[in-house]
Formats: C-alpha cells, sequence, structure tokens
C-alpha cells in the first residue's frame, strides 16, 4: 500500500502542484485548504505524513503543529512544514511545535520528495532492544516509541524520543551536536545545531525529574547520567 500524505495548503495551484508531484513520487494524496478540514478527514484515515503551509485562511499552521503533537493519536506523525517564512526564528519555533523537517518556498520538488523520504524513514526506525528500565519509575519501550514516568505516558516528539534513545545506549558518554544531527537525519540533516538544544529543553521539559540526567556538557555536546546533576 502507498504511503497516505496529508497536504495542508492554502493556495490552490499550489497544493494541486504539491499534490502532483507528491503522487508521481508513489505516495497517496489528500489535499486540504483549511487545519479543520484536515482534523475533520482525519476522523476517517490518518496520514503518514503531513506537508504543512504555516500561514492558512483559520489558523496559523504553528497551532495545527501544536494541536497534532498534544493529541496522543496524531502525534507521531511526521510533519514537513513548507512555507514561505524563511526566518531562522520561524524555522526554530517551527522545531519547538514538534516539526520534523523545515522546507522554504520556492522548493525544488526533487528535494521535498527527497525530505518527505528521509522524514518516513527515520519514523519506520525500530530497535532490536525492548523496554529499558531507567528507574522503577522511568521506563522506555523502543519499539512502542513510548516513555512512561511514575505509569504515565510521556507525548514525546519522534525527534525527542530518538534523542533519549541514542544518549541512554551510552549512560555518560558525551555526544556532540553534531553527532546528534547525525544521528537523527544522516544526510538529510537540518545543519542548524541550535535545533538540539530547542529539542532538548523541549524533553527536559516533558520528562519532569528525569531531566537532571540529560546533561549539558559545555562546549561539547550532551550525555545522559544518573548519577551526575544537570549542568546549564
Amino acid at each position: 500500500m502507498p504511503k497516505l500524505v496529508f497536504i495542508l495548503e492554502d493556495e490552490t495551484d499550489i497544493l494541486e502542484l504539491i499534490s502532483l508531484q507528491i503522487t508521481n513520487a508513489g505516495f497517496e494524496t489528500r489535499g486540504f485548504i483549511r487545519g479543520e478540514e484536515m482534523f475533520n478527514g482525519m476522523r476517517s484515515a490518518l496520514p503518514d505524513l503531513i506537508v504543512l503551509d504555516l500561514m492558512l485562511p483559520d489558523m496559523d499552521g504553528l497551532e495545527v503543529c501544536k494541536r497534532l503533537k498534544e493529541n496522543p493519536s496524531h502525534d507521531k506523525i511526521p510533519v514537513v512544514m513548507l512555507t514561505a517564512r524563511i526566518n531562522i526564528e520561524d524555522k526554530v519555533k517551527g522545531l519547538e511545535y514538534g516539526a520534523d523537517d523545515y522546507i522554504t518556498k520556492p522548493f525544488d520538488s526533487k528535494e521535498l520528495i527527497a525530505r518527505i523520504n528521509a522524514v518516513l524513514r527515520r519514523s519506520a526506525w525500530e530497535t532490536e532492544k525492548n523496554v529499558l528500565m531507567i528507574t522503577p519509575d522511568f521506563k522506555i519501550d523502543f519499539n512502542r516509541f513510548e516513555v512512561f514516568y511514575k505509569n504515565r505516558r510521556l507525548d514525546l516528539t519522534l525527534t525527542e524520543f530518538k534523542i533519549l534513545q541514542l544518549l541512554t545506549k551510552r549512560p555518560g558518554w558525551v555526544y556532540s551536536r553534531s553527532q546528534i544531527l547525525d544521528y537523527l537525519w544522516g544526510n538529510d540533516k537540518i545543519v542548524i545545531e541550535r535545533s538540539v538544544d530547542v529539542h532538548i529543553k523541549n524533553l527536559r521539559d516533558k520528562i519532569g525529574e528525569i531531566a537532571s540526567m540529560v546533561i549539558n556538557v559545555r562546549g561539547v555536546g550532551y550525555k545522559f547520567d544518573q548519577q551526575e546533576p544537570r549542568q546549564d
């Protein structure tokens, strides 16, 4: 079965162009002009990925992304933002809201398809390990992409989960921002090392008391250590 891609874009000519390009690449597509239309469409089918414009007639695209990531039924759906906003602050904000990639207009169709494929490859990642018990209260299920703290499921984005997965693979091992980017995106990475700090901050905010185990090593990067206090 072909992967299903939802496209949320308010300019009909651009929507048709994107739909054609993605369909020609072997995907099934459904297009929407308004955010609420897309959410209504998700009642009958969930997409494998969403291409999201930021400037919409009924709501801001960032709010659409935030709403997706706050819903446990939708929060693992990858989001590729495609927008005319080129400011670096907008890119960082997009990552803060949980986007998996950010492409600016005008865009190259080959790059768009390559980015979509790269994001889908990351979302399909699995590990042979099953469950890692960090503490009696803190558990990571790698096959289900779920983290539990005190029997409560934490709503991490895929990127946040993968950062936690990387750091907990080798407790005490220091990973540079560049190494973390390579692990997350490989050759398809967004070359903004500051984005690692954004994702780490979001991760810490969500894991509560366990945040003290995610340690900033000044001038180097990050590590996971159950013994040392967090440094900022």
